[in-house]
């Protein structure tokens, strides 16, 4: 597994969060990497019958406005969405959880790789992350806070995380520019300024993904994105949120015209999360990663009478 490291998250006790116990911080540590919104760890409970991965808030994130999104979170559906299962009660410090899944956070993906990936796991990505978005936007719903680490890629597909971290992070109508936690490169100008997240917005947001997916950079030179895609993310990045295309217009953009003739390619992400979307070394992380967690061993604390 990609180096992690465990930390003791603040109002809480040594390795516990909540009923869970911790086995390993997922994002990465040092230099280099994306920032991420809230504090992801991988956890089991004490009887280790549940595995999840539970999240805190990041440095300067109001921990109400953390919950209030976390809830919210609720609503958004679909298989490319790591689901909110559980929230902290009342009277605890914040925290929410999911259901363990082996994945990498895609920065962690493109480290492993050693470089951009491949054009094909590009326009999977994509069609996952852009069909999520068009059935959320259909029922009125902005995600605000997609960006590199909110994406985490399983086996077989990527999982959104990080839901509501643009408005967790500060209110409308203040900066956001600068914040810690959120990303510069993927925050639409008019919420870095402190506008209302609406669709658009996820959409700025959803070209600047594939952009560092393809590049390195949430902000590259034209010139760094690959050919064939240049247009579309350049059309997604563009300060003009109505000159911007809807997620379904990037979903239906992404297969390539080399996988059916225009008029049968379905508007779905099925036909490029196909066997060897993924490359093959960021399978063999994902898989590592697994083995570890099922090995973890955890010293649970005995409590006075047990």
């Amino acid at each position: 597994m990609e180096r992690a490291h465990t930390e003791r998250p603040q109002g809480h006790s040594p390795r516990q969060i909540g009923p869970y116990y911790l086995i390993t911080r997922l994002d990465p540590a040092g230099p280099g990497f994306p920032p991420v919104p809230e504090r992801r760890f991988i956890a089991r409970s004490a009887d280790g019958d549940r595995t999840v991965l539970v999240r805190t808030p990041g440095e300067g994130v109001d921990p109400e406005r953390f919950l209030v999104e976390a809830d919210a979170g609720r609503r958004l559906l679909g298989p490319w969405v790591s689901p909110v299962a559980e929230l902290s009660p009342p009277s605890d410090s914040p925290w929410y959880a999911s259901p363990y899944l082996p994945s990498l956070p895609l920065p962690v993906a493109l480290a492993v790789h050693g470089g951009p990936l491949p054009e094909r796991t590009v326009r999977a990505i994509g069609a996952a992350l852009a069909e999520t978005l068009a059935g959320a936007h259909a029922t009125g719903i902005t995600h605000a806070g997609l960006s590199p680490a909110a994406v985490l890629l399983a086996g077989d597909g990527p999982r959104l995380t990080c839901f509501g971290a643009v408005r967790a992070a500060a209110p409308d109508g203040e900066q956001r520019s600068g914040l810690p936690g959120l990303e510069p490169g993927s925050l639409a100008p008019e919420q870095a300024s402190g506008g209302r997240p609406r669709p658009p917005g996820d959409v700025y947001s959803l070209g600047a993904i594939l952009a560092y997916a393809a590049t390195g950079h949430t902000v590259p030179d034209s010139a760094e994105l690959p050919e064939s895609l240049r247009s579309l993310i350049s059309r997604c990045l563009t300060r003009d949120p109505a000159a911007r295309p809807t997620a379904a217009e990037v979903l239906h953009a992404l297969p390539p015209a080399s996988t059916a003739p225009a008029s049968t390619v379905l508007d779905s992400s099925t036909s490029l999360l196909t066997p060897g979307w993924l490359p093959g070394r960021v399978v063999a992380a994902v898989a590592r990663q697994s083995a570890e967690v099922l090995a973890a061993e955890l010293r649970v604390p005995q409590t006075h009478g047990a």
